[in-house]
């Protein structure tokens, strides 16, 4: 599906992922979120965490205004697109501080413009790590 894009479109819209990426890490609140659309959804790392933009902004908003959000930084991205061109949707391997984590999204063009409308992060765990992930899943979470 790539061949009505040219390498230029798929800079252009890495760049905009990796600014969006850095927004978090320079804990940029404005920069981060006015890319989304306001259908944007967010799905986490953890049980529940299925965010709308709203929620998602009012969860991270303490993270921001202490100076500090997260730094995801792409190691490799993938770019599938829209016969007419007006989504493009992503996987990318990410390091963070997590260790190596998924990240997958996908983009409108809404009025012209790129749009974030849905980010889903992932963290990844080896097929052979399985059964003890899942028992430490099944451990309570200590309660303060």
């Amino acid at each position: 599906m790539l061949s009505a894009f040219s390498i230029k479109d798929v800079e252009s819209l890495d760049a905009f992922i990796d600014d969006w990426h850095l927004a978090a890490s320079n804990a940029d609140f404005k920069a981060y979120f006015g890319v989304m659309d306001d259908s944007f959804v967010f799905l986490g790392t953890a049980d529940g965490e299925r965010w709308t933009k709203e929620e998602f902004a009012e969860f991270s908003k303490p993270y921001f205004d202490k100076g500090r959000a997260w730094d995801f930084k792409a190691s490799n991205r993938n770019w599938m697109f829209s016969k007419d061109g007006n989504t493009a949707w992503f996987d990318e391997d990410l390091d963070t501080w997590m260790r190596n984590c998924r990240g997958s999204g996908i983009l409108e063009k809404i009025d012209g413009e790129w749009k974030l409308v849905y980010y889903n992060l992932t963290v990844l765990i080896e097929n052979e790590k399985i059964k003890e992930f899942i028992e430490l899943r099944d451990q309570p979470i200590p309660t303060e």
